[in-house]
């Protein structure tokens, strides 16, 4: 069995955490979305997964290789072009412009092939969706999730007449224009037929082109409604509330790494951790070579990335500190997520550290911004 991951974007909606990485390699519990993605398909017996990549497609290459370590084979299709000084620039052609390039390069579509989106956590019943598939007759098949109508502007909108079959697509229409809180969730099915209607001279895209054309040119274009766990990251609040709903253990599946040494407290290894007047508050993961000085305060559900160090009398609570985070003496976050040298709290807004009085974090690997912020947080006091 085949499939295909998109993993091409930019993913703009979920900076600054993809200013330095592909969407797909957003880490939950440590390990990238896309990781998830691919245990699963495994798990239902598929083999041969091609990946379209462009934006730091090295990212994704470096760490899946050729697929080995997960009993499954990838390929890579990379969108984009070497210019006249040897670099290597990314250029997206559209989520169905990438399938038509894989297909015209070496004829990979040449079953019934599973198409997924890369940035969402699943755990889709792939056996019984495909079944359906056959049993209608489906060229293309659309896996569907009710949403509450103020989210629908935020996705594709599937209209289905009784049968299920689709007669039109929406993609992310205003709230007043939906005639559907149906959405698709980026998970598809498609026979090779579907390929052929993918133009190949320009970018391609599937939700605002090629399904629209399916739904007008009336094919056997089909949506399932299935019940089933789909957590798509499509912000960063929505990436801060899976991993406060996975730290709680909400999402089925998900178990946090390490080893739990008090109720609700995990740690990785060689974590060192002065219990002097700190209050650790649960469920909190402190992954391995993280250092917690005197007096710290966590409150769960809380995420702090390897190698960080958490200076005495630091507050954090509910936030999600990316690896190599130093914290300063003193400092509290507050449902914030620090990703290198920018903060994003739960709704989204981001702020450079520059655009603070004083630096209240620091990458703990640049030797050289550690002394410099010690010398200005010692100059605000």
């Amino acid at each position: 069995m085949k499939a295909m991951i998109l993993a091409a974007g930019k993913g703009t909606r979920v900076r600054p955490l993809t200013y330095d990485l592909p969407k797909p390699m957003i880490p939950i519990l440590g390990k990238p979305v896309m990781a998830y993605l691919v245990e699963h398909l495994a798990k239902y017996g598929v083999t041969e997964i091609m990946v379209n990549v462009s934006y730091l497609h090295e990212k994704i290459e470096e760490y899946f290789g050729e697929g080995h370590q997960f009993g499954v084979q990838i390929g890579y299709s990379f969108e984009g072009y070497t210019n006249d000084d040897g670099e290597v620039v990314p250029q997206p052609i559209g989520s169905a412009g990438g399938m038509k390039k894989i297909q015209e390069f070496g004829g990979f579509f040449d079953e019934t092939t599973i198409v997924l989106c890369g940035d969402a956590l699943i755990d889709l019943d792939l056996k019984s969706a495909l079944f359906e598939h056959r049993r209608k007759g489906a060229l293309a098949t659309v896996i569907t999730k009710e949403v509450p109508w103020d989210k629908v502007s935020s996705y594709g909108v599937v209209v289905t007449d009784a049968d299920g079959r689709i007669t039109e697509f929406q993609e992310k229409p205003d709230q007043e224009q939906a005639k559907s809180n149906f959405i698709s969730t980026g998970i598809y099915i498609f026979e090779p037929q579907v390929i052929n209607m993918i133009p190949a001279d320009r970018p391609f895209d599937i939700g605002s082109e090629l399904f629209p054309l399916l739904a007008k040119e009336g094919l056997p274009f089909y949506a399932q409604t299935r019940s089933f766990n789909w957590i798509d990251i499509g912000s960063v609040s929505d990436y801060w509330q899976t991993l406060q709903s996975v730290l709680l253990g909400e999402v089925a599946h998900l178990d946090v790494p390490g080893i739990q040494i008090k109720d609700g407290i995990w740690v990785g290894l060689n974590t060192r951790i002065d219990w002097e007047g700190t209050n650790i508050t649960g469920p909190v993961y402190i992954g391995s070579g993280v250092r917690i000085e005197p007096g710290v305060s966590i409150t769960g559900p809380s995420w702090i990335g390897h190698g960080s160090h958490i200076c005495t009398n630091a507050n954090i609570v509910r936030s999600v500190l990316f690896e190599y985070t130093r914290v300063l003496p003193g400092v509290a976050l507050d449902e914030m997520i620090v990703f290198k040298d920018y903060s994003v709290d739960r709704k989204g807004d981001m702020k450079h550290v520059s655009e603070y009085a004083h630096e209240e974090w620091i990458n703990a690997r640049d030797r050289r911004s550690t002394r410099r912020s010690e010398v200005v947080l010692e100059a605000a006091k």
